[in-house]
Order: C-alpha cells, then structure tokens, then sequence
C-alpha cells in the first residue's frame, strides 16, 4: 500500500493572506508543517501543492518536493486530486492519499500513522480524525465542526450545532448524558474514492453547513472516524498565529 502526503497551500486567504509564509519562531508555518509531517512513517512521499509563485520558490527553497496546481480550486480535496492525476500520468502510483491541513505548524506525525492505518481495513473509502469534546465553549462553537458517527466508527452526519442535541437539557449536564466529537481537518482517501467524490456536484446539505464532507456522505460514500487524544492547533486568522506564538 503506497501512501502519499500532500499539504495543499494558497496564498490567497480571505482571513489571512500569505498564510503559508507566515514565520513562527523563525521557520514559516508551511515548513513546520512539512517537517512535521515527514517524520509521520506510514508516508511513502510527502508533498507540497500550491497554486503560488512564491510559496512554490519558498518550499523548494527548504528543499522540499512542490507542485504546482491550479488557482480555481474551491478545496484541498480538489488540489489533491489534481496532484494524483499529474503523478498518474507520470506513472508515480498511490493507492492512499492524506490530505494534510497547511496551517496546522505543529501537528503530530503519529496522527498522520494513525490515519493511515485505518485503511489495512478494506471497506475504508475515506477517514478522518475526531477528538472528545469536553468543553462547553468547544461544543457551542460554529467554527468548531462537530460529528456524530455509527457504532462501527463510520461518521453519520458533521455540524457546526452541538449533535447530539438535547431537547429541554441545560448546558452542564449534556455532557452527562453523551461523548460529544469534535472534528480535525485531515482526510485520507483512496485514490480512486479521491477522484469520484471531486467528480461530484455540490450538494444540498454541504451548501447549508458549508462543510465539503456531507457531499460525500449523502452521495453514498462513507467516512471511517479514528479518535485521537491530540489537540489540533490550527491558524486561521493572524490572531491564531499571535496565541500560538505565545503559547508555543
């Protein structure tokens, strides 16, 4: 089983242009993303894919692997998928695809192993990572998607509500009552569920939520979740960046 890493990267940001390039402690946040990344074992390549002039010469810059892509691209999956297909005809093959969020400076590599490892079951089309929700900010929180899933660990829907909802339950007991899932932003694919779920026109609900995941699931696909006890520290905004300066 071929494994290939690939960390999407824009410079176009409507919260934070030149994300990317954003320096932390002396290295930009897109190095310490691949860094970290390539020490994950199960990755047989990792690369950088991007649709940026600069953040291209950069990578290559700290002799990295880069490609670049196309800038009408709406998501990562999407770059991934166009990553596959130039390395395909190249004849360079992968059975897996994990999609690595590039504004994560400091993820663990292991989340990457544990990810990859879901797919030795057969039936995994695509997999993502969730952690217990044990705050109440964390769970009332839009900018925090939440997941409920199967007993057999497969995700049945994603929300920025709090699900499960409790009818008539006051805030401090919920957590009484149900293991709330808060979701990271990293998937893995195989290659050719990769393709089929790009192929796909925008759905219905993924319009309402704003979450590219539930096209997938209400066309039928199915997304295998693995807990992890890592905390995702993501930027999103140079405020994000200014916290995880402090708090690194």
């Amino acid at each position: 089983m071929r494994i290939l890493g690939i960390i999407p990267a824009r410079y176009e940001s409507s919260r934070f242009p030149g994300k990317p390039l954003a320096m932390i402690q002396g290295k930009s946040m897109i190095q310490r993303v691949y860094e970290q990344a390539s020490k994950a074992k199960s990755l047989n390549q990792l690369l950088v894919a991007t649709d940026d002039e600069r953040i291209f010469k950069h990578v290559q810059s700290f002799g990295a692997k880069v490609l670049m892509t196309s800038s009408a691209h709406l998501s990562g999956t999407d770059r991934c998928n166009e990553v596959v297909e130039k390395l395909q005809a190249d004849t360079d093959m992968f059975d897996i695809v994990v999609n690595i969020q590039g504004d994560e400076p400091f993820i663990n590599p292991l989340q990457i192993d544990q990810l990859s490892a879901a797919f030795e079951q057969k039936t995994t089309e695509i997999a993502t990572l969730i952690k217990p929700i044990k705050d109440k900010e964390v769970l009332n929180n839009p900018n925090v998607v939440k997941v409920v899933r199967q007993l057999n660990g497969k995700a049945l829907y994603f929300s920025r509500f709090p699900i499960p909802y409790f009818r008539g339950m006051p805030d401090e007991d919920v957590f009484t009552k149900a293991i709330y899932f808060k979701h990271l932003g990293i998937y893995a694919y195989r290659t050719e569920i990769l393709h089929r779920i790009c192929a796909l026109d925008k759905s219905i609900l993924e319009d309402t939520e704003s979450l590219e995941q539930l096209r997938w699931l209400e066309n039928g696909f199915s997304i295998h979740t693995e807990i992890t006890t890592f905390e995702s520290m993501a930027v999103d905004t140079p405020e994000d960046l200014l916290k995880l300066t402090n708090n690194s």
